[in-house]
């Protein structure tokens, strides 16, 4: 894919930024939600490909856009074929009340390559480069935090795991603090700590514990391109989960790898901070009518990561000015 798609996905994320960063705060999450996807669907329209999206906002008659099947783009021009994963906002709730770890990310990658995940829990492992072959979800919690720290040449105090703080994570806390390994908790959005892992400079080493299923794919694609590794395991609820699993072509309680995840490197993935997060700042509204953007853009054949900070002036951007 021509590396120019990664500027127009920044758009994308921007747009939905900045749709969604007006409610900040305001405990409107279904307005910010509306106001993120009518922003970045009017962006797609501006780019040159044939995809499909396979992440998205849920059935077709239960989003009237940018729905899972949804078809973007211009067919029989020789755009590239690609399947398309949006979250325009992961963290509607740190949005809705104002607090850190609200993002709008996008991933694309070639037609076929990414798991069509349902919309349910997935237990995930996420390492950076280091820690590929050493860890695995077939594994125990202990086994993977000492494997780990073998193959990082650490010490297990000198380790650091981040999970969300939910109480379905208790056990994993336990034996992190009876090893030693320091535990930082997030409230939500799992995107961004996922990704924190596969950065040298980043103080944390291992993600684990259970969170959105199709975040997780999200996140695989931005894991994939940085080189680190992840595993991810689909965890039915009820029968109308396990069911959904199947009817879309993945099995449920399998452990995926990351190359099962996602099939390709040739991947691009994009976020922008609505609020602060361990990758990105949130947006910031200036006086003007005058935005500030905080993104980051990765291109897996290259493994190049690229931050931006753009300043929009809203005022001649009327197509998303909200």
């Amino acid at each position: 894919m021509d590396r120019d798609l990664s500027m127009n996905l920044v758009r994308l994320t921007e747009a939905a930024a900045i749709g969604a960063g007006k409610y900040l705060g305001l405990g409107q999450k279904n307005l910010a939600d509306g106001a993120a996807v009518d922003n970045m669907r009017k962006m797609f329209d501006t780019m040159a490909i044939e995809g499909e999206v396979v992440i998205g906002e849920g059935e077709m008659d239960e989003a009237p856009m940018l729905y899972i099947g949804e078809k973007i783009g211009i067919s029989g021009m020789g755009y590239p074929r690609v399947d398309i994963a949006v979250d325009p906002i992961d963290g509607t709730e740190p949005l809705s009340k104002g607090i850190n770890g609200a993002l709008a990310v996008v991933a694309l990658a070639p037609q076929g390559t990414l798991l069509r995940a349902p919309d349910m829990y997935m237990e995930k492992l996420v390492v950076g480069p280091g820690g590929r072959g050493a860890v695995s979800l077939a594994y125990d919690v202990e086994t993977n935090l000492r494997q780990l720290a073998r193959a990082l040449g650490k010490e297990l105090h000198e380790m650091t795991l981040t999970a969300l703080d939910r109480e379905r994570h208790r056990q994993i806390i336990t034996v992190c603090r009876e090893l030693g390994v320091r535990v930082r908790l997030f409230e939500a959005g799992d995107i961004a700590a996922a990704i924190e892992t596969c950065f040298d400079e980043s103080a944390v080493d291992i993600m684990m514990g259970s969170g959105g299923a199709p975040e997780g794919v999200i996140a695989a694609a931005a894991i994939r391109a940085l080189g680190g590794y992840m595993e991810g395991r689909l965890i039915p609820e009820n029968q109308a989960q396990g069911d959904r699993c199947l009817a879309m072509g993945v099995e449920p309680m399998r452990i995926y790898t990351l190359e099962e995840l996602v099939k390709s490197d040739d991947i691009f993935f994009a976020a922008t901070g609505i609020t602060d997060s361990v990758l990105v700042k949130g947006i910031r509204y200036e006086k003007g009518n005058i935005a500030r953007t905080d993104s980051v853009v990765i291109r897996g054949k290259t493994g190049t990561s690229r931050n931006i900070q753009a300043i929009h002036h809203l005022d001649k951007k009327p197509y998303y000015a909200r």
